[in-house]
């Protein structure tokens, strides 16, 4: 009798043991359980620890309320400036109800891993090129809220969504490095004529303070000879100064000028005296009558004879012509 109790009792210590082997459950600090009840969901969450359910009843599934790192495949499409792309992002998200993340969807973590690719693309879709190079940040905050909006449903809280990289046809890239060649040409251009106009700026104002001080002009001569002289050269080069060129062409001005001035003047007194001069006046001869030109005729021509030397009458040859008569 004694042996058949001490029998039921080991018998009943050994159920017991294995009732409760098979209904403890260990839940870690990162994860929550949820206790389906005959297939019903249990009042409550079972928190990290210790604890118990039915067996053969209860079933207990533990969720990992840790944040996962999920990685988005790379997805093709085509910008708002119609450039084919590819981005690929990373996903950051985590379990805020146990729950819900067990009852409202099958598998969360491929439900959330495809609304990112499908948000991915309409990002893409709805951005420039300029946008998902440069930013990104404004890009990223968007994606969040596309994906967080159907995952709050599913007891899942997106973190954060970082676009990792964008790839971009070959053609586009060589497009892009001679756009970007061609802006660093046109800085280093724009620097270089600033730069001059400083140096021009500072070189007129030393020369107006050299102007000042004719000395200051002869000590910068001598001082680049000596720059010239410290490498040891066998050629000494004296520069010319430019102020005796100046000089010179001053002089030359001048001197033109004087002439011009003085080849004005003369002119002017010319003319000056050509109208003082009086207008020659032409005296008219008395009219002669034929009585005072005939008694006026001999007398002339013996005026004339007298000056050739013929004296009163005419050579025997004269007298011999027919006309000689009427000459005498």
């Amino acid at each position: 009798m004694v042996e058949e109790l001490v029998t039921a009792g080991v018998a009943l210590a050994s159920v017991g043991a294995v009732y409760l082997i098979s209904a403890a459950r260990v839940v870690k600090q990162y994860e929550r359980g949820v206790v389906l009840r005959l297939g019903r969901l249990a009042s409550e969450v079972r928190s990290p620890g210790f604890t118990m359910i039915v067996p053969g009843v209860d079933r207990l599934r533990k969720v990992n309320m840790q944040i996962v790192t999920m990685p988005v495949p790379a997805q093709e499409g085509i910008t708002r400036d119609n450039v084919t792309v590819r981005v690929d992002a990373v996903v950051y998200f985590k379990v805020v109800d146990a729950a819900d993340a067990v009852i409202e969807v099958e598998d969360y973590r491929f439900a959330v891993s495809q609304v990112a690719q499908t948000s991915l693309r309409s990002i893409i879709g709805k951005s420039d090129l300029d946008d998902l190079l440069s930013n990104r940040e404004k890009l990223n905050e968007g994606l969040a809220v596309m994906i967080d909006s159907p995952a709050l449903g599913w007891g899942v809280r997106i973190d954060r969504v970082e676009i990792k990289d964008v790839s971009l046809p070959e053609t586009m890239k060589r497009s892009m490095a001679r756009q970007a060649e061609a802006t660093r040409d046109r800085r280093a251009r724009v620097i270089n004529a600033d730069a001059e106009l400083q140096a021009s700026k500072k070189l007129a104002e030393a020369a107006q303070a050299m102007s000042d001080q004719p000395a200051a002009l002869q000590l910068r001569l001598l001082q680049t000879v000596v720059a010239v002289a410290a490498e040891k050269n066998s050629t000494l080069v004296l520069p010319f100064p430019v102020e005796l060129l100046r000089f010179l062409e001053r002089s030359g001005l001048q001197a033109q000028a004087q002439t011009e001035q003085t080849q004005a003047e003369t002119e002017q007194v010319e003319a000056e005296r050509g109208a003082r001069r009086p207008a020659p006046t032409v005296k008219q001869a008395p009219a002669m009558t034929p009585t005072s030109a005939m008694g006026a005729a001999p007398a002339t021509r013996s005026r004339a004879a007298d000056e050739n030397g013929f004296g009163g009458s005419l050579p025997p040859e004269l007298e011999d012509l027919p006309e000689a008569e009427n000459l005498t």
